[in-house]
């Protein structure tokens, strides 16, 4: 489908926009089922845990200790005492839930752990990934966390995320990258030089679908690398993502893209972090001239990971911007078969017609030369912490005359 008979975006993009319906498409001797609603996500994930049989491997940058998380939480519990090995690590960094909260998980039998650097880098090292292995030979990925937000409706400010159940032969690599993560944990001290080595040397597999990682300060060999090499010789790209602010060099071939073919582009216009709107913003001007067609998807917050490049589709844990790429533990997923991807741009054109284009403009209507400095300023934070950025901002807005919902997306 081409991108000019996508559905235009509404004038009041919020009023009618409903998540799609789950969708299987059989590639590459894998079967990929993907969840955009978030009570389907949900869903699918306890029907996961319920359904294995010998082991669940699972790794969470964020678990919550709300709702959604107790139903996991107990649904694990319930694994475990029906003899299912069951192993959880939760990132330090980024989960909230106390250790006690997963204490009838440890009671039942089951093994949890918590990734955690010592402090010297333990602000550098984020472990950002999402997955669940059921018995060797399911997974469950994607960019939702185990809390209420990623699970919620629009209407009740959930997130627009997008969940995948895969059954294939890719199962086996996550099983086996798992084991390094949880040796990894195990061990002593922060072992960032170790770390480091795991994904140097990971080995993404042959053929079609492929299990691709990042890492702290890592250049090469990892789904970035791999992502710009595709880049290079494409002729077409979506890419949507819920933070934009990516190295030089990857805005760059984006640009070329456009001027030899086709690229869209579907970025947050509401988040957690106002900040990263500011940021992705910044570098919106010299990809409008290159011709790249913008939006802001406008209905609930965006949190979705994918990039859709020709025929080849990544998903999972990796935001479009220089921490994802350069700084955090990422896992993305590269298939190529044209068939998933032109399914997935059918998918994002639901997204589109709830966006807001960003046409010069908009642009000229938004953008100032203070605004700018600001863009610019979160954009220096950001490669640090989105966090520190989201401080800053929120004591910027108390001390300003006017902090009001609306003038946050600005």
């Amino acid at each position: 489908m081409n991108i000019n008979n996508a559905p235009e975006p509404s004038q009041t993009p919020t009023s009618d926009y409903r998540d799609s319906a789950s969708f299987q498409v059989k590639a590459c001797a894998h079967a990929f089922t993907f969840y955009p609603s978030g009570s389907d996500r949900l869903e699918a994930l306890l029907d996961h845990i319920e359904h294995a049989e010998r082991s669940l491997e699972i790794f969470y940058y964020m678990f919550q200790d709300d709702r959604s998380g107790t139903q996991v939480r107990d649904a694990l519990v319930a694994a475990a005492q029906r003899n299912v090995a069951v192993h959880l690590i939760i990132d330090d960094f980024g989960s909230d839930a106390p250790s006690e909260f997963f204490e009838p998980l440890i009671k039942a039998g089951g093994r949890f752990a918590i990734f955690s650097a010592d402090w010297n880098v333990r602000y550098l090292i984020r472990n950002h990934q999402k997955f669940a292995i059921a018995d060797n030979s399911r997974v469950m990925t994607g960019g939702s966390n185990v809390s209420d937000q990623y699970y919620n409706p629009p209407e009740q400010n959930g997130w627009c995320d997008l969940g995948v159940a895969i059954e294939g032969p890719v199962a086996e690599r996550f099983t086996e990258w798992f084991g390094l993560v949880r040796e990894w944990t195990e061990g002593d001290g922060s072992q960032l030089r170790k770390v480091r080595k795991m994904i140097k040397n990971w080995d993404a597999g042959e053929g079609p679908v492929q299990l691709l990682l990042s890492g702290p300060l890592i250049r090469r060999s990892h789904w970035a690398y791999q992502f710009k090499k595709d880049l290079g010789q494409a002729q077409r790209a979506d890419l949507i993502t819920a933070y934009f602010g990516p190295p030089l060099s990857i805005r760059r071939l984006i640009a070329r893209v456009a001027r030899r073919g086709q690229v869209r582009m579907i970025t947050a216009g509401k988040s957690d972090l106002p900040a990263t709107i500011d940021v992705a913003r910044l570098f919106y001007k010299r990809l409008m001239r290159a011709g790249t067609r913008i939006f802001e998807f406008q209905p609930c917050k965006l949190h979705m990971k994918l990039l859709i490049i020709d025929g080849i589709s990544y998903f999972g844990s990796a935001n479009l911007d220089r921490r994802s790429v350069r700084v955090n533990i990422e896992l993305m997923l590269r298939v190529e078969d044209p068939e998933l991807a032109q399914r997935l741009r059918e998918f994002a054109d639901n997204l589109q017609g709830s966006s807001t284009l960003a046409d010069q403009e908009w642009y000229r209507q938004h953008q100032g030369f203070f605004k700018r400095l600001r863009w610019r300023f979160y954009d220096l934070l950001s490669l640090a912490d989105y966090r520190l950025a989201r401080r800053v901002t929120k004591r910027a807005r108390v001390n300003a005359p006017d902090h009001s919902p609306s003038s946050q997306l600005e």
